[in-house]
C-alpha cells in the first residue's frame, strides 16, 4: 500500500476528515472532529502508520503480527504502529484505520459527528 492509495482510502472514509502537518513535514496527521485518528510517517520505508485501537485487540494484533507494534510516541495501550511491509493484509490495515476513526468519532459530541 503506497502513500497515495492510503491517503485516498482514509480521506474517503467519512466527510470532514482533515489532513495536516502539525509535527513537521515528515508526519501526515488525519483528524476527524478535531481529534487525531491516524498518523502517517512519510520519511519511513516501509511506510508506518499509527492508529488508535481497542486495548485488548491491540495486544492480540501485536502477538499475531510482527509488523504491528506498540504506538511509536503514542499511548501504547491505545495506539498501534503498523509497519506496512506487506506482512499485514491490506484488508486488515483498512479495517484498523476505519476502527481508529470510529473510536475517535464515538467520543465526539453529536454535533461534531
Amino acid at each position: 500500500m503506497d502513500i497515495e492509495v492510503l491517503r485516498a482510502y482514509v480521506t474517503a472514509l467519512k466527510e470532514g476528515i482533515e489532513e495536516s502537518f502539525p509535527f513537521g513535514p515528515e508526519t501526515l496527521v488525519f483528524k476527524y472532529g478535531g481529534k487525531v485518528f491516524l498518523l502517517l510517517s512519510l520519511d519511513e520505508f516501509p511506510l508506518r502508520i499509527n492508529a488508535k485501537c481497542d486495548p485488548d485487540r491491540a495486544i492480540e494484533l501485536r502477538e499475531e503480527y510482527a509488523a504491528i507494534i506498540p504506538g511509536y510516541h503514542m499511548n501504547k495501550k491505545h495506539w498501534n504502529t503498523l509497519i506496512l511491509d506487506g506482512s499485514v493484509p491490506v484488508r486488515l490495515v483498512k479495517e484498523l484505520i476505519a476502527d481508529s476513526l470510529e473510536l475517535i468519532a464515538a467520543k465526539l459530541p453529536k454535533s461534531k459527528r
